[in-house]
C-alpha cells in the first residue's frame, strides 16, 4: 500500500493535535501513566545509576530554543553509501545524530571524508551563551555482526554473527569488539547499535525470525549472555564508540520480526525475567543506550508495544531496574510493527512514554517527526518538560563520549 508523504502527514500532524487528538484508554497517545513503583528484582537485573548531568550540559540544554532540543530527539536514516545526502536534514533540523543503513563496501578513507561533511553541517545554537556547547552528531550503524554488520569494505574486519562470537572465550569477544571498535572511530562513527543483548532459548532459533534466524545471539542462556554483551560494550566505550543494547526487554523469544510483521509477542517477560540481565551486564560494562523494542509483552503492559509503552520504559527499564540513561527507539518510519500508528504520532508516543532518542531509517520524515514534538510541546507543557529531560540526556550521552565541550 502506498504511504502518505511527509508533506501530507505534516498536514495531519497540525490538524490532529489542534484538535486534541487522544487515543483510547490503553492504546497510543494515552496520557502518560506515572512511573511504577520500584520493585525489588534480583541484584544482576539493576543497572547502575549515572552521575548527574554537569554544567556544560545543563547550561546547553537551557539556551536551546524548544526547536533545537526537539532535533536533539531525532536520529535518521541515510544510506550507509551515501551518508552525505543527510547534510541537508542535520543542517534544517539540528538533529542529534546520522544513522547509515543499510551496507556499504566503500573504504575507511571515502567514508571518513563523508563523515567529516555530515559533522561541518551541524548549525550552532541559535543563542549560545557562556558556558554552553554545540553538540556534535552522533553517526551510527550497525555493527554487530554476520549479516547485520553496515561496513564491509576492504580495511574492517569481516565479523562473524554473534554466535559464532560466542564460541570464543570472552576474552576473544573483547579483543575482536576492540578490533572492530577502532575501525569505527578511525571513520568518525561514535555510535554502535550492538551489542544484540537478547537471548534465544535453546532449539528455538529457527522460529525467531529477528535473532536466532540469524545467529545474532551470544546463546541461550542469560548466564553465558551477559558475560559477553559486556564485552563487546566495553571494548566499544574504550575507544570513544558509545555502544547500545538491544532490543530491550528482548526479542528472543518472539516469532515475528517487527521490521517486517506485526504481531510480535512475548508472553513469558516480566519484571524479574533472567533474560534482563544480559541488557544490565551491558550498561554496567559501558552502554550509555538502551533500545526499545516494537513487540508486545503482555505480562509488562497487555495493550501496548513496549515502544510506547511507559510500563515498560517509566516502569520496567527506569523505576524497577534503575535506568537513567539514553532510551532509543527501534525503526519508527517504516518498521510493520508500528504501521497502525500515523507516522507522526510514534515520535510523540514514544517520548510520551519516557523515550529519549527517537530512530527513523529515513531521514526524509525528519520534518514531520519533529513538527509533531515541538506542536505537542508547544500546547502540553508536561510533554515540553519531557522534551528538555530527553534533550539532557541525550546531551549527558553525547559528552560523555566527547561530543559536547563548552
Amino acid at each position: 500500500m502506498r504511504r502518505p508523504g511527509p508533506a501530507l502527514i505534516a498536514v495531519a500532524v497540525v490538524a490532529a493535535l489542534g484538535a486534541g487528538a487522544c487515543s483510547g484508554p490503553g492504546r497510543p497517545g494515552s496520557p502518560v501513566a506515572g512511573p511504577a513503583t520500584p520493585q525489588a528484582v534480583p541484584a544482576e537485573l539493576r543497572m547502575p545509576a549515572l552521575p548527574p548531568p554537569d554544567r556544560c550540559v545543563t547550561a546547553t540544554v537551557a539556551a536551546m530554543s524548544l526547536r533545537e532540543q526537539v532535533g536533539q530527539l531525532l536520529l535518521v536514516g541515510v544510506a550507509a553509501g551515501r551518508p552525505e545526502r543527510a547534510r541537508g536534514v542535520v543542517a534544517a533540523y539540528g538533529v542529534a545524530g546520522v544513522f547509515l543503513r543499510g551496507t556499504t563496501g566503500r573504504t575507511p578513507a571515502d567514508l571518513r571524508a563523508e563523515v567529516r561533511g555530515l559533522a561541518a553541517a551541524v548549525p550552532p545554537l541559535d543563542r549560545p551563551a557562556p558556558g554552553t556547547g554545540t553538540p556534535d552528531l552522533f553517526v551510527a550503524v550497525d555493527q554487530e555482526g554476520g549479516a547485520v554488520r553496515t561496513l564491509r569494505g576492504s580495511g574492517f574486519t569481516p565479523l562473524p554473527a554473534a554466535r559464532e562470537q560466542a564460541r570464543l572465550p570472552v576474552d576473544g569477544v573483547r579483543a575482536l569488539a576492540g578490533a572492530w571498535a577502532a575501525e569505527l572511530s578511525s571513520v568518525g562513527v561514535n555510535l554502535d547499535l550492538a551489542p544484540v543483548a537478547d537471548t534465544v532459548p535453546a532449539g528455538r532459533e529457527r522460529t525467531n525470525p529477528p535473532i536466532g534466524a540469524h545467529g545474532r545471539e551470544f546463546g541461550a542462556d542469560p548466564d553465558d549472555v551477559g558475560p559477553r554483551v559486556a564485552a563487546v560494550a566495553g571494548a566499544l566505550r574504550a575507544r570513544g564508540v558509545m555502544p547500545t543494547v538491544k532490543h530491550f526487554p528482548g526479542l528472543g523469544r518472539v516469532r515475528v520480526n517487527t521490521d517486517t510483521d506485526r504481531g510480535a509477542v512475548d508472553r513469558t517477560a516480566d519484571v524479574a525475567d533472567p533474560h534482563l540481565a544480559p541488557f544490565a551486564a551491558g550498561v554496567r560494562a559501558g552502554a550509555g543506550v538502551v533500545m526499545v523494542s516494537s513487540a508486545t509483552y503482555p505480562r509488562i503492559d497487555p495493550r501496548r508495544p513496549a515502544v510506547f509503552s511507559p510500563a515498560v520504559i517509566q516502569g520496567l527499564l527506569r523505576a524497577t531496574l534503575g535506568w537513567d540513561g539514553l532510551v532509543v527507539s527501534d525503526d519508527v518510519a517504516i518498521a510493520e510493527a508500528v504501521r497502525d500508528v500515523p507516522l507522526w504520532r510514534r515520535a510523540v508516543d514514544f517520548v510520551a512514554a519516557g523515550g529519549d532518542l527517537v530512530l527513523s531509517v529515513r531521514s526524509e520524515y525528519a520534518g514531520t517527526l519533529a513538527a509533531a514534538l515541538e506542536l505537542r510541546a508547544r500546547r502540553d507543557p508536561a510533554f515540553r518538560a519531557r522534551v528538555a529531560e530527553s534533550a539532557t540526556r541525550v546531551l549527558r550521552a553525547k559528552r560523555s563520549v566527547g561530543l559536547l565541550s563548552c
